[in-house]
């Protein structure tokens, strides 16, 4: 539903409506919320879409659809039947003094589609409620179902029409986490057989059948990956005497065309999912990991950036984007290189040694290529926690991921692809970072004051934070004071129109780089190649509901995000739960509005809601006993019992 509401807030095309969606628009043109001109419904002026928030006082703010609309006020009187969550079409209240206001026209249906819910038992009665609030849910169960069933059964529950879906599994099972935290969103792994078949269908690659493309299979390409990688997007080949870098990405366009049934479920997912044990992918295993992915030693289509560099200016002199057959010399993985570039690693054979050598060259190149950008752009060094699973699906370890030598390499090449890329059109797809609001720094001045930082305030935004953060590497606090500052920030996003990247101090980006996993990747494929080709026809379709597009494809983002850091949780609560009176090291990570702690021991990420903090402050090293585990909530709760002697 959300969907179609931001579809008709930016403009809906007549040949872009679903069969299902058809009904709704001519009931609401009917009731005159939708205008009809040139072939596109659209919300009339008088009407606004958005989402309920919080009631207070018989009073709330409609989170308006759409960039750059201010909430509008829903007075006394006016809510009707309506609840925080529901989705919701207003009907503004002109004239009106004070706050821009609206009465509510109709509920059409509730923000989260689908929900979670269990069984508890009180006083020998059984009730479902939602896993996250505890309350009762809108569906129901029959007495007689309830009792068929045991408690801590887990349901998916569809909030539109408050109906039970399905059992998810039992709440003391660990496999049922990722089944809860996909289920919340609607994703699943497996894919309908008619998209199966069309994946299936594609033959291998004979570069004879492709004499248009530009024939790049003697370049030394090559891929690195994590070790565990199966989706190799990228490739790449550096060429000294030219001073010229080539990046070649995976062409997923070349076998994902628009509209059809895999181009329909690619939307739909918009993102890869990667969960510790395994990876749920955008598309279907047989392009994803095998057609399209740049395997090593067989031909592969790939779409490349071809870039030629002044090395003293660092600056790209002369670029070209093209569809050309590679041949990749050979697959690497990150630890592979570091240890290459460490001196533990020699070649086995002519290639590898030729490989080497320019990778070895390119490194200065990339080197000089990120000082120069972090003298514009941000440095951060938040952590990131990996973890092991075990087979009955329980945390057994984890570890902290560390930015190495060969990840820096690999993020300048793509950095420098993906910049090119957005200096190509004026409309499109954005990858955009708005600079932070003053209220949000003076926020986090005020904190960072609080453990002792004197915060000098600059000419520029860069300056400041830049001095924060050599304040915060003397302290031995720079992951946590880069978190911080990172929260302070706005959150990066898709748009139509480019607002240039803060954090990277680009003027215009986009993502280019990882058409397998990332659907906005793809649409900036397709349109490059419209551009490229002169194709205005093209070009339009791509370009045509652009701003739906680009607002869907991140809310698809967040849901990904949201699935990988919930199931993380979900894990560390099981793994807290054995570990019940224990105590373990611990950092304050936060002190408002409530005190947060973070396990920093054998196990590292777990996050705690710290219940008697014995005058702890924030980033003080403590340690703390866990007290008590919710596990339908995945929360921890824990007293800080001493502190750490450094």
């Amino acid at each position: 539903m959300k969907s179609l509401l931001i579809k008709l807030t930016h403009g809906l095309s007549e040949q872009d409506i679903n069969e299902k969606e058809l009904p709704l628009i001519k009931e609401w043109l009917g009731k005159k919320y939708l205008t009809h001109k040139n072939n596109t419904y659209k919300f009339h002026s008088k009407y606004r879409a958005g989402t309920l928030g919080l009631i207070q006082k018989g009073t709330a703010y409609l989170h308006v659809i759409g960039e750059n609309v201010r909430d509008l006020f829903i007075g006394e009187g006016d809510l009707g039947e309506a609840c925080e969550g529901d989705l919701i079409i207003a009907k503004r209240v002109l004239g009106k003094r004070g706050a821009p206001s609206a009465k509510i026209a109709e509920i059409v249906g509730r923000q989260e589609s689908y929900s979670i819910g269990y069984i508890i038992e009180k006083e020998a009665h059984k009730s479902l409620v939602d896993l996250k609030t505890l309350y009762p849910i809108g569906a129901e169960l029959t007495s007689e179902e309830l009792a068929s069933y045991e408690v801590g059964d887990v349901f998916k529950i569809d909030n539109q029409h408050n109906k039970v879906l399905e059992k998810l599994g039992n709440i003391k099972d660990p496999k049922v986490d990722e089944k809860i935290v996909l289920a919340k969103f609607n994703k699943h792994d497996a894919f309908e057989e008619d998209v199966l078949e069309i994946a299936k269908s594609f033959p291998p690659v004979d570069a004879k059948k492709y004499p248009q493309r530009r024939d790049l299979r003697a370049l030394d390409f090559s891929t690195i990956d994590p070790v565990t990688a199966k989706d190799y997007d990228d490739a790449i080949y550096w060429d000294e005497k030219k001073s010229t870098l080539y990046v070649a990405i995976a062409d997923v366009s070349e076998y994902v065309k628009p509209f059809g049934a895999l181009d329909n479920e690619a939307i739909y997912r918009s993102f890869s999912i990667y969960l510790p044990h395994r990876s749920i992918p955008m598309l279907p295993r047989q392009l994803s990991e095998t057609l399209c992915s740049l395997q090593a030693h067989v031909d592969r289509l790939a779409y490349v950036f071809e870039m030629q560099l002044d090395l003293n200016s660092l600056e790209v002199v002369k670029s070209d984007v093209y569809e050309a057959v590679i041949h990749s010399k050979r697959r690497f993985n990150y630890e592979e290189i570091d240890a290459f570039f460490e001196g533990k690693l020699s070649a086995t054979n002519e290639d590898e040694k030729r490989i080497f050598a320019s990778l070895l060259k390119l490194q200065k190149v990339t080197n000089a290529l990120k000082e120069k950008r972090l003298k514009i752009g941000f440095d951060f060094r938040s952590s990131e926690i990996e973890m092991k699973i075990d087979e009955n699906a329980n945390l057994v370890s984890t570890t902290e991921a560390q930015e190495t030598p060969s990840h820096a390499l690999i993020e300048d090449c793509m950095l420098l692809a993906n910049k090119e890329a957005a200096a190509r059109f004026e409309r499109g797809i954005f990858r955009i970072h708005e600079p932070p609001s003053q209220a949000k720094l003076q926020k986090l001045y005020q904190e960072l004051a609080g453990i002792g930082m004197h915060i000098d305030i600059k000419d520029t935004i860069k300056e400041t934070i830049t001095n924060i953060q050599e304040q915060a590497r003397e302290m031995g606090l720079e992951s946590e004071v880069d978190t911080l500052i990172i929260q302070s920030q706005m959150q990066a996003r898709y748009s139509p129109l480019n607002a240039g990247h803060f954090g990277l101090g680009f003027e215009a980006y986009t993502h280019f780089t990882s058409p397998i996993r990332r659907y906005s990747d793809l649409i900036v494929h397709r349109l490059l190649k419209a551009i490229a080709k002169g194709d205005k026809e093209e070009g339009s379709y791509v370009l045509r509901n652009i701003e739906t597009l680009a607002m869907t494809i991140s809310e698809k983002e967040r849901e990904a995000s949201t699935i990988e850091v919930e199931f993380k949780a979900r894990k560390y609560a099981r793994w807290a739960d054995e570990n019940i009176n224990k105590e373990f090291k611990a950092r304050i990570t936060s002190t408002d509005p409530d005190m947060k702690a973070e396990i920093h021991d054998k196990i590292m990420g777990a996050r705690l809601e710290i219940i008697n903090a014995n005058d702890a402050v924030l980033f003080e090293n403590v340690i703390v006993k866990i007290e008590r585990v919710d596990i339908a909530r995945a929360k921890i709760y824990a007293s800080v019992v001493g502190k750490v002697d450094v």
